[in-house]
């Protein structure tokens, strides 16, 4: 692989390129971002080898382009892209919901190209070069999601990358994705936002604020999230989240009757049980294994139909676009 070119260089993209760098890949790794400071910063903290200011030709002549992009701008970055990429050329993602991406890739990528979707289950509160860490990924489940068009040689490159930074492949169907991902990622993002909302929109805040402490601290710290990537989270995965806010909505009326019963043995049998549970999270994390086999996915790009992106921000995207298009007509 003669050209590596990650598109977007926020703290994904740029603690890929670190974590790359920091492997010594014999692989150009070339750098884009609309917004120009962030790639200058990016390759000031040794994320790239060089920076391009026109999305063309940050992708022409790669063998692998990696958008690590916002949800919001996925589609129509696809649709601007598609006829620039070299046939043969590998497509992947960072994206949060899978099943949105593979049905955008297959509607808007070339099929002399192959898509394949990846996120990794690795993350912080601070965006941007500035938060990037070439360690982001190591010991990290990374989701693999092949779309149907996706080669032997494609999925094997991307297997290649995801181990080359340190991350644990997994393989897994993008509706199968979305549902848990939407339980263990999307979920408490929500929840410690909604405590964030509720707690500083009390009149008692100033007061109630100085006893804030460690686990107030721990219990919000997604709340300190991008708000795009936020927003992005619960539009692209929105039936998935909205179920599970269900249950928890669900399970908290649970635990209101439980603490109203008074019932001391009732509540000491269920924090226990719920002790146990987290402990043995932590012991299967601590031997998870490397990698899991490969499955069959399935086409998904007939359920997308009714993803949708606030239309701020797909405005505020059609116009970086604009700009590249317009740049791209001069060029001819």
């Amino acid at each position: 692989m003669d050209k590596l070119t990650i598109f977007g260089m926020g703290l994904i993209g740029s603690s890929l390129g670190m974590a790359l760098k920091k492997a010594q890949v014999k692989t150009e790794i070339v750098a884009f971002d609309r917004d120009r400071a962030v790639s200058s910063r990016a390759r000031k903290a040794g994320a790239c080898d060089k920076v391009e200011t026109n999305p063309i030709d940050a992708v022409k002549g790669s063998s692998m382009v990696i958008l690590s992009i916002p949800m919001g701008a996925m589609p129509e970055v696809m649709e601007f892209l598609g006829p620039e990429l070299d046939d043969g050329c590998i497509v992947t993602d960072t994206g949060s919901s899978k099943a949105a991406v593979l049905g955008w890739a297959d509607q808007y990528l070339p099929q002399t190209v192959s898509f394949v979707g990846g996120h990794p289950m690795a993350g912080k509160e601070i965006s941007g070069p500035e938060g990037a860490d070439p360690n982001l990924y190591v010991g990290a489940t990374y989701c693999i999601i092949p779309s149907k068009n996706a080669g032997e040689r494609a999925v094997d490159e991307v297997v290649s990358l995801v181990e080359t930074v340190g991350a644990r492949p997994y393989f897994i169907d993008a509706l199968e994705h979305d549902s848990f991902v939407a339980a263990v990622s999307h979920l408490p993002m929500v929840l410690s936002s909604a405590l964030v909302k509720l707690t500083s929109g009390d009149p008692s805040w100033p007061e109630i604020s100085r006893l804030a402490s460690s686990g107030y601290r721990d219990v919000t710290r997604l709340a300190s999230g991008n708000p795009e990537l936020n927003r992005d989270m619960c539009l692209t995965n929105k039936d998935s989240l909205v179920h599970w806010i269900d249950e928890y909505v669900k399970e908290l009326s649970e635990f209101k009757e439980l603490i109203k019963s008074g019932n001391d043995t009732d509540i000491v049998r269920v924090f226990d049980d719920i002790w146990e549970a987290r402990d043995r999270l932590m012991q299967d994390k601590v031997t998870a294994p490397s990698a899991s086999p490969p499955i069959e996915v399935p086409s998904t790009a007939e359920t997308m139909g009714g993803m949708v992106v606030g239309d701020r921000a797909a405005g505020r995207i059609r116009e970086i676009l604009n700009f590249f298009k317009d740049d791209k007509r001069k060029r001819r």
